[in-house]
Parts: C-alpha cells; structure tokens; sequence
C-alpha cells in the first residue's frame, strides 16, 4: 500500500476522543452551526480555493466556542469534512481525490466500496446514515442539472470531471439508495504505459501494428466485458489519428479525451421528466453524416445505430472505431447482427452479414483477467465471406497456461503465423510493418 493511501485509509478513520458517533455529532452540530450564524451567500462570488479557506476559517472560529475540548486530529478532521460536505461530496470527497481508485460503489450509506487496480475493496468511508447519502446524491445529480426523486428514480449522467455517475434509488433499489461513480483519468494512459511491464495489456509488436491500422484508416471494434478496458484502449488508439482529420465523437456520456483538434463532441440526451427530448445515438450518427467528418467514434454500439455505424464506413467514413460488449471476437459480430435486427429494416441475415463484412476489418478483444489485470487477449481480421458465415482469422493472442500461487494469472502473448489481407492497405498508405512481427516462433511474453 502506498504512502498515500495509508494516509487516506488513516483519515477517513472515527476519531478516538469521541468516538463515531460523537465525532458524528459534534460535526452535524458545527455545520448546523455555521448554516445558522454565518451569510455563506455572501461568499458565493469567491474563488473554490478562497472559499475553502473562508469556510474553514468559520468552523475555527465555532470550535473554539465549542465547551468540549477538541484535539487536533479532531480539529483538522472537522474542518475537511465540513468543507466536503458544503464544497464537495462529502464523505466520498477523499475517495474522488485518491488517484488509485477507478470506481466508487455506493451500496448503502453504511457500505462502500473501491475498485483499485481492478480488485474490489471495502472501505472505512461511511454516511451518517440515509439521509446523508440521499443529500449528497440531490447535489450531485442538481449539480448535473438533472433530479431524482420517486417519479425519476434513476440518473445516469456525467459529472463535470468526466466521471461517469449512476444513481438509484427507492422504490426501485430495495435496500436504499444505491450509486456507482466511473473516474477517469486526469492523464490519459498512452500506448508506452499499457505495454509498459506494470501493466502488459499488449506487446510492443501488437502496439505497433494497432498504430499501423488506425494510421491506415482501417475500420476496428473493440470487443471487451465491462471494465475491461475498452473505452481506455479506444482512447489511445484515437491518439494515433492525423491531427488534420475531422473527428465526431459520439458517446452516452462523454468520457473520450482525445488530444487533436479538429474534434466534435456530441452526447446522448435521456427524456426528460414529461418523457420528451431524448436524442438517442442512432440520431447523431445521422446527424454526423451531415457535419464531414473524416471519422467517425462511437464510444459503444448497443442497439440501433450499429445498422447506421456500419452504413457510415461503408460509404467513406474509413478509420472509424467503436466499442462494443462481447466476450469474444466472434460474439460482437453475432451482436451486431442483432443490433441490426433493432434497426427496424427489414435486411436479409445474409445481406446483414455482408455489411459487417465489408466494414469492420479489426476486432480487437480485451479481457479483464481473474487477477484484475486487463490485456488484449485476441486481435482479429475479418476476412469477407464463405457462403453465409462471416470469416475471421486470428493474428495476435494471449495465450493463458494457469494462475501462480500469488493468484496472478499466467500465459504469454503469441503471433499465430498468419500474414494479415490488410498489408496490401498499409503498404498503399505507404506504412512498413516487418513480416516478422508475424512470425509464431518470437518470444512476444
């Protein structure tokens, strides 16, 4: 563990002079406090920082007229978490700032968990109790302008960091009010770090030819479970496109961080509380079609617009990439042709499957292993037709021969000999890439 998050797990500790539920108490007291004696409308023209300041300040004051004695530690705790729950998200606060944590899972206000390097943990971090959780939820969701209340009881929305939040609550959650948030980043992973030896998503020789694809403007799905690392991978391979291209980007929530900068973002909206307005994704990639962009991103197909996304690559939209739910190469073609299906057009299965033929040319597959750990275990070229079966051929594994006694799962990545169709694209694209980074006899682990 490290340094920092001994410090954090240390902070988000009762404090000992009272105990958790006068350390409760003693808190909901201040705050009530400086509500009641203190015009915070009066600062609301200051700067966060200065805010912050001001705001501890006041609990400073209310504690030294506070009769019973506060320690230090209790002092210092008392003013962060004042300031968390008038400027932040309260509790969750130290857990939004911690950079180890990807997800934060709300399972009740007496129950949270972390996902840190793709394992879950409990913490120490609590609620007061329901209510807490249900005011801080009302602030986040109001902070995204939208409401959750008995008649809407979900909101799935995007808070301004980029972290993807997802909230329920009852009648619908049976237990309480549940919420899950989804962080990002705030430096983007690059292709250096996932075939770095922390992490060995991928090799060298797997990176290099995915740069090749993307430079090449050959159309690639990223297939992958949930949490496997998919919206990470497309995010870098995007990194590889020319910065005097064209982008229109289309998400359920924004969470894509590409660098160049011809990008045009475009984001679902759900209906509102008359169930009106919603703007599904099938839309903006109609919309796209008609704003000339040189490629197209869709954060994930799920339902309709695939019909539309296959459209658009076959019709000159080359390089476009996308994600898609699957577990295995073969899956996600079989899911885009249910996805047509939901298109409402009546296409035979056979013309359906020619359609995905012609426009996907990659699959990549990523999994997110038993031990937590996200690789890239497949990359496959859809290779046409043979009779009413779509033909694929795989070109890069991870080929996986058990689990060490620390739990960590072992294997090796391996080329399978096969020379990919699409060499003849590259080499008009004028990109070199060695016959030998096909050759199944190099040592790629």
């Amino acid at each position: 563990m490290s340094l920092r998050e001994r410090l954090i797990n240390t902070e988000t500790r009762a404090a000992p002079a009272h105990g958790a539920a006068g350390y409760q108490a003693l808190k909901s007291r201040i705050h009530l406090a400086l509500l009641d004696k203190f015009d915070l409308g009066a600062l609301e023209q200051l700067a966060p920082e200065a805010l912050r300041r001001e705001i501890g300040g006041m609990v400073e004051r209310l504690l030294d007229e506070e009769p019973l004695p506060v320690n230090d530690l209790e002092r210092r705790w008392l003013i962060r978490d004042i300031q968390h729950e008038m400027l932040g998200f309260g509790p969750l606060e130290l857990l939004m700032v911690d950079p180890t944590v990807s997800d934060i899972l709300v399972n009740g206000y007496d129950r949270i968990y972390v996902e840190r390097h793709g394992k879950l943990e409990c913490t120490d971090v609590r609620f007061t109790d329901e209510k807490h959780l249900l005011r801080i939820i009302d602030k986040i969701v109001s902070l995204v302008g939208r409401r959750i209340d008995e008649s809407s009881p979900m909101v799935d929305a995007r808070l301004p960091d980029g972290s993807r939040v997802n909230v329920i609550i009852p009648p619908v959650a049976v237990d309480g009010a549940m919420m899950s948030i989804r962080r990002f980043a705030h430096t983007p992973l690059r292709m250096d770090n996932l075939t770095s030896p922390e992490l060995r998503s991928l090799t060298p020789e797997m990176a290099l030819l995915l740069e090749a694809l993307c430079k090449a403007k050959v159309n690639m799905l990223i297939a992958g479970g949930t949490g496997a690392g998919k919206t990470t991978l497309l995010n870098i391979l995007s990194g590889y496109i020319p910065p005097d291209e064209r982008i229109v980007t289309i998400e359920d929530a924004a969470e894509l961080q590409l660098q160049q900068p011809h990008v045009v973002r475009l984001e679902t909206r759900p209906v509102n509380i008359e169930g009106k307005g919603e703007i599904t994704q099938r839309a903006l990639v109609r919309n796209a079609l008609r704003m000339r962009p040189d490629r197209i991103i869709i954060g994930e197909v799920r339902g309709a617009e695939a019909f539309d996304m296959l459209q658009a690559m076959n019709t000159g939209h080359e390089g476009s990439l996308t994600t898609i739910h699957a577990n295995t190469p073969r899956d996600a073609i079989a899911r885009l042709e249910n996805m047509i299906g939901m298109a409402g057009v009546n296409l035979p299965l056979k013309a359906a499957r020619q359609q995905i033929a012609s426009a996907i040319t990659i699959v990549v597959q990523a999994l997110r292993l038993t031990d937590g750990r996200r690789k890239v275990t497949s990359i496959q070229e859809v290779t046409g037709m043979e009779g009413e079966v779509i033909t694929m051929q795989e070109i890069f594994a991870f080929r996986q021969t058990g689990v060490g006694p620390d739990g960590k799962v072992e294997g090796h990545f391996q080329a399978t000999g096969v020379r990919p169709h699409f060499m003849t694209r590259l080499q008009a694209f004028g990109i070199r890439v060695p016959d030998a980074l096909f050759d199944p006899t190099r040592h790629l682990s």
